[in-house]
């Protein structure tokens, strides 16, 4: 587990890229209950004019935590988590979409031994979740 002593604000303590297709789309759409046809009908999307099928927001908000998830050791260490939705993850049929999370210390409070991690998590060189933040208590 580590240690909030041994962190510093800028430090790196997770990196990862999450590859979404279709499939995880359908599964996910399984899962969750969403079953909106903009995240698994390309004609449907583009009757609403979107320029292709979407991955589910709360998809891509979950995937974006996991990384601090596992590098803090418990999910309960998790005590809040808050993005803001900026861009739309769109997943090519064939191609599907690479999600990377690069996971930063932000800040720490050693009073409530708690650290805010700050999240860049980004598809096609553009951030797709804005003021991405995690606060774990260590």
């Amino acid at each position: 587990m580590p240690q909030l002593t041994d962190l510093t604000v800028g430090d790196i303590v997770a990196e990862r890229s999450v590859t979404l297709t279709r499939d995880s789309l359908v599964r996910y759409a399984g899962a969750s209950g969403d079953f909106n046809p903009i995240h698994y009908r390309d004609d449907v999307a583009a009757s609403v004019g979107l320029p292709g099928v979407l991955a589910h927001g709360m998809l891509t908000m979950g995937l974006a935590v996991q990384p601090v998830v596992d590098w803090a050791g418990d999910p309960a260490r998790v005590v809040d988590y808050q993005v803001r939705f900026t861009r739309p993850v769109l997943v090519d049929p064939q191609d599907g979409a690479v999600v990377s999370v690069v996971a930063k210390v932000g800040a720490l409070d050693v009073e409530a031994s708690v650290a805010r991690i700050d999240l860049t998590v980004s598809f096609d060189d553009a951030t797709v979740l804005g003021k991405a933040q995690v606060r774990v208590r260590l």
